[in-house]
């Protein structure tokens, strides 16, 4: 991690699970730390747990993802602050587990799931990308908290819904995005990391109810995962990690 000593990483999702365990795990290892999600309050309390020196490094920022204009506020505050973002964390997401895509008036719920999980990807990687190309950064990385749920959809005791084919549309965005990365010539990495059942709160109590006979990651184990990806040697590149609990068998 030492050449990510003092640079400036992105999370989104920040608030709580993999995106509260990222923010810690990465402003631990040196890293200045831009944490985005709509609860400020769980920004605020995210910053006052760190300790002092960590604390000062670490930034809270109201941002919703599934707003363009919200992310475009978001990353252009940063790069006035902070001077840009040299890793983004796409990690923002939403699960909707009892509106089943054949539900009659689950229109707002099917809609909010895309702009969260797809489109939120796609409007912060732009924003993050460009401002390392204007600043003539070439050795960012993008990593995008996918979901083995977007390379096969799992037999559960419920349904999906809209997620797994949001996942499946993050699979192939960050395949477009590795060859844009690729055809500006940029050594900016991009990683999908993809992890089975975790425990946090993107699913709802019922839900979690099936899930608690499961083997479950901790978000701990997520955000480990993430930093092994960024701190690879730089003619490195991890296309694709699969972090599953032992014994899930999905």
């Amino acid at each position: 991690m030492d050449r990510w000593q003092n640079r400036v990483a992105v999370v989104t999702g920040a608030s709580s699970g993999i995106g509260n365990a990222c923010c810690r795990d990465l402003v631990a290892k040196g890293m200045i730390v831009v944490g985005l999600a709509r609860r400020e309050e769980r920004l605020q309390e995210l910053k006052a747990a760190l300790p002092a020196e960590q604390a000062a490094r670490f930034h809270g920022r109201k941002c919703d993802v599934s707003q363009e204009q919200s992310v475009i506020e978001a990353f252009a505050w940063i790069d006035a602050t902070l001077g840009g973002a040299d890793v983004l964390v796409n990690n923002a997401g939403i699960v909707r587990i009892a509106a089943n895509i054949v539900s009659e008036g689950n229109g707002p719920d099917l809609r909010a799931i895309l702009d969260t999980n797809v489109l939120g990807v796609a409007y912060c990687t732009r924003e993050a990308f460009r401002s390392q190309q204007r600043r003539n950064v070439l050795d960012g990385h993008v990593v995008i908290i996918n979901s083995v749920a977007g390379h096969r959809v799992p037999i559960t005791g419920f349904s999906l819904g809209m997620y797994a084919p949001s996942k499946h549309a993050v699979t192939a965005l960050t395949e477009v995005l590795r060859q844009e990365f690729l055809n500006t010539k940029t050594q900016t990495k991009i990683t999908s990391v993809s992890p089975g059942a975790v425990n946090t709160e993107i699913v709802d109590t019922q839900s979690f109810e099936v899930m608690s006979n499961m083997p479950v990651l901790r978000s701990e184990d997520v955000a480990d995962a993430v930093s092994y990806c960024i701190q690879t040697p730089p003619n490195v590149q991890i296309h694709e990690l699969t972090i599953k609990p032992i014994g899930e068998t999905v």
